[in-house]
């Protein structure tokens, strides 16, 4: 039986287990499928309070989880594969074993959709990514492609004109899922070149380590052209890591956790914390500022509880 327990060892996940283990409640941390969140495939981070010269997103992840563990947090390796929530103390399976504890904090972020290409998985992290606002500083007065046909591709792109010297937005068909508000924007930018009707086919230099150069097909004519790019950022949308709560979760359409106010869920001793919830902002300081929250949210609870 434990006081907490924490899914994901994102920003959102290793500060809540400060919190928690600082607060002697000895919390355990499944890492999770993807160790370390989406900061463990980022390079340089340069907006994270604290670090004026920058700092690696590996290491960020890997400084916090080392506090952490100074207070005595403890890590397995695994993920939630099954989770019983209907009764307090909460069930959950990792792997092969069942662990039972009286508080959760949900922190498993939510996975970049890719377009799964063997080269762009390569270079993710090396020019590729998946979130302008983090990476789009490294691209002043470049060349950038964005990939996607929805509000988030729209306003990617649209961010992206405020460095990159030119930015070229490839979508699949000439439709687009955006808000006619959002499309309008990306269209009336004169930094912005609209490619449709194609897609990437493959991403260029695996060999040197960055990005150099996509070739792009044509899906009516079938021709395929080399494009110049020195960066890529695929905006085709995030998938929220909540598959062992369906049904027992409040979650959005998407399935975003939905917030009960605070770092609350709608089950009372089960919090949330980071992108998991949080669909807007996504960065590291907010996902930070979430655990924050959903441990003082869960030591209130076992406070209140006589634990």
């Amino acid at each position: 039986m434990h006081n907490v327990v924490i899914i994901g060892s994102g920003c959102a996940g290793n500060t809540a287990a400060v919190y928690t283990a600082r607060a002697s409640l000895n919390p355990i941390v499944i890492k999770g499928h993807e160790a370390g969140g989406q900061l463990s495939i980022t390079s340089e981070v340069e907006n994270f309070p604290g670090f004026p010269t920058g700092i690696m997103g590996p290491e960020l992840v890997e400084n916090i989880k080392t506090q952490a563990e100074r207070f005595g947090a403890k890590y397995l390796d695994g993920s939630v594969t099954e989770a019983d929530l209907s009764k307090n103390p909460f069930r959950l399976r990792v792997e092969d074993e069942w662990i039972e504890t009286r508080t959760l904090i949900i922190a498993s972020g939510a996975s970049a959709r890719w377009l799964n290409l063997p080269s762009e998985q390569k270079l993710i992290g090396h020019g590729v990514s998946s979130c302008a606002t983090c990476d789009g500083f490294f691209y002043r007065d470049k060349e950038v492609m964005v990939i996607g046909g929805g509000d988030t591709a729209m306003e990617e792109a649209n961010f992206l004109t405020r460095f990159g010297k030119r930015v070229a937005l490839v979508h699949r068909t000439d439709t687009f899922r955006a808000s006619k508000i959002m499309y309008d924007r990306a269209k009336a930018n004169p930094k912005i070149e609209f490619i449709v009707n194609s897609g990437v086919q493959e991403v260029f230099d695996v060999e040197k380590n960055t990005v150099t150069a996509v070739r792009l097909k044509n899906y009516v004519t079938g021709e395929t052209t080399m494009r110049d790019v020195d960066g890529l950022f695929v905006a085709i949308g995030h998938i929220p890591n909540t598959k062992p709560f369906v049904g027992q979760l409040d979650l959005d359409h998407d399935g975003y956790i939905i917030s009960h106010g605070g770092a609350r869920t709608n089950i009372p001793g089960v919090f949330h914390a980071g992108d998991v919830q949080d669909r807007v902002y996504r960065q590291a300081i907010t996902a930070a500022g979430a655990g924050c929250m959903a441990a003082i949210e869960a030591e209130r609870l076992l406070e209140a509880e006589g634990h």
